[in-house]
């Protein structure tokens, strides 16, 4: 089932009104949130909206956060985000990070206090509106073990880099640092499909494709999936993640991570304060005329876009097409959500009095 983008905006605003965020925080907040869909990234969407529900029946959002910098250089900042959205805290962080890239060419903020904040590449992609490179990270539930260990010890943390072009569209990079992020497993376990080799294994530490591995006390795998196959690369890129996120800030950080998922309850003895994020903004000119660098951007892009691509492959994709190209179709034709989600999201309304 399609539904129009701006219905399921209106609606998620409602419900957020409903839980009491302010009617500002809550068109930020859902315009992320549709983002995600729009973009084709469905784990990230409205499918997570009783999620944040749930948390705020739980105590652990706070609708009318006081976000504020604790502590600040010229370049650098540290944002407390006082329990709130992510999907709120996450905007305000970038922005402070813009502005003072303005000034002093880089801008760069940790923060603390905070919750799941969306997908990571709208909050990067702030930064091309003002001709600046913007980088996004975060950590998230502890589900991933670090290759060769059993326990559940890091997040998904996703990277995301967002670079300007001039006549190109702008390259937007936006990866977990492990094989599969965890929304994708729900989108298997609503399908009752099995999960590809390598996403997942058990509670013994061997592989499985059974998409509730992890709910039954098995992990999500690094990035390569294996030793053999680079996963202690995926490892390492998580862990940097997480440092930057959380260890810079003083959010929890590792398996201290409060979790968005409902079949984990958060740490009894925290190391930190919420959930951590860190965002980056670096003007273009910086470094180097601005033009000269879309420019050559677009050289950049257009040679990569052309190279020859391998039999039975039609082209060469340049990271955010895929999602571009979404975003297009879906304005247009609605957002596709499962019964399941659909169905769940009827459940939210009728238990907050909103019409879907």
């Amino acid at each position: 089932m399609n539904f129009p983008h701006q219905q399921l905006e209106k609606f998620t605003i409602a419900v957020l009104q409903k839980i009491g965020c302010p009617e500002a925080d809550a068109k930020t907040a859902a315009k992320v949130l549709l983002s995600a869909d729009l973009r084709g990234v469905d784990s990230h969407g409205v499918a997570r909206l009783s999620g944040y529900v749930r948390l705020w029946e739980a105590g652990r959002i706070n609708p009318t956060p006081n976000i504020r910098v604790v502590h600040e250089t010229p370049s650098t900042a540290v944002i407390d985000g006082d329990a709130g959205l992510g999907l709120v805290v996450a905007p305000f962080a970038m922005k402070v990070a813009i502005e003072k890239a303005k000034t002093a060419g880089t801008g760069w903020v940790s923060v603390k206090n905070s919750n799941h904040y969306g997908i990571a590449g709208i909050h990067a992609m702030e930064a091309l509106k003002h001709d600046m490179v913007g980088i996004s990270l975060t950590n998230a539930s502890p589900l991933v073990s670090p290759t060769f260990s059993k326990e559940r010890l890091l997040g998904t943390n996703p990277i995301s880099v967002a670079i300007p072009a001039n006549e190109q569209p702008p390259f937007v990079l936006d990866m977990a640092t492990t094989t599969a992020a965890n929304g994708k497993l729900e989108i298997l376990q609503r399908k009752k499909e099995q999960a590809p080799e390598g996403w997942i294994q058990d509670k013994d530490g061997q592989s499985t494709r059974d998409p509730l591995g992890v709910k039954d006390g098995g992990a999500l795998l690094p990035l390569g999936g294996d030793r053999e196959h680079g996963s202690q690369k995926g490892y390492g890129l998580g862990a940097v993640v997480d440092i930057f996120s959380a260890v810079l800030s003083g959010a929890n950080y590792g398996p201290w991570v409060p979790p968005f998922v409902a079949f984990l309850d958060p740490h009894p003895n925290p190391v930190g304060e919420g959930l951590g994020h860190f965002f980056g903004a670096m003007r273009v000119d910086a470094f180097r005329p601005a033009d000269d660098f879309k420019n050559h951007m677009d050289n950049w892009i257009s040679r990569f876009r052309n190279a020859t691509p391998v039999e039975g492959q039609e082209k060469v994709l340049i990271p955010g097409d895929p999602e571009r190209e979404l975003e297009q179709e879906r304005k247009v034709n609605g957002i596709p959500l499962l019964n399941a989600v659909v169905e769940d999201l009827q459940a939210l309304g009728d238990k907050l009095d909103v019409n879907l």
